[in-house]
């Protein structure tokens, strides 16, 4: 049998996979109050879990971690690309090169949303459209790098970072189209 969840189904329920841990907070702009389009991929999930954050990426990566140093699994949420290049330092020299630069006494498992900005119905420009996947993979040595460009994608890659998470304490970014939360 086919699977007939959406795209943005499949993501509401990798979401409510998450959630169900105990230790899993979702953070960041928009996970507790309308705004974007993460806003919407959250609403099932009990307000406790979740996190409003303001405008300040390159702090919240950093809480992200140390969220998750003390055992809580964070879900860092970035409405675009865009905004996650703000948070580049934390993620590129802290999460990600946290388990060498403490020679494995401390690892981060901090699981990392963002979106391909939509360019359709309304193309929001160059600035919130950008795909940065590919560079991020060159940088990152110990972060694992999902790009979810099929709906059959996300659920199997959302479990495994959480995994990661979990048993590795490892980070994971993942990648997901904003254009095709609508369908």
């Amino acid at each position: 049998m086919k699977n007939k969840l959406t795209y943005k189904d499949e993501i509401v329920r990798a979401m409510n996979f998450l959630s169900q841990d105990p230790r899993v907070l979702f953070m960041g702009q928009s996970v507790a109050y309308p705004g974007n389009s993460i806003y919407r991929t959250l609403q099932t999930i009990d307000d406790n879990k979740k996190w409003e954050t303001p405008v300040f990426e390159e702090l919240q990566m950093g809480i992200a971690l140390g969220m998750a140093m003390e055992g809580i699994i964070p879900v860092t949420c970035y409405p675009r690309w865009d905004f996650l290049l703000c948070a580049t330092n934390q993620l590129v020299n802290h999460v990600d090169k946290l388990e060498t630069m403490t020679r494995g006494i401390f690892n981060g498992g901090v699981i990392i949303r963002t979106a391909v900005g939509a360019s359709k119905p309304l193309d929001s420009g160059v600035q919130h459209t950008q795909n940065h996947t590919k560079a991020f993979e060159y940088m990152l040595t110990n972060t694992e790098v999902h790009l979810l460009e099929h709906k059959d994608q996300i659920y199997p890659a959302y479990e495994k970072a959480y995994r990661r998470a979990v048993d590795a304490k490892r980070p994971s970014l993942l990648v997901e189209y904003g254009e095709y939360y609508s369908h």
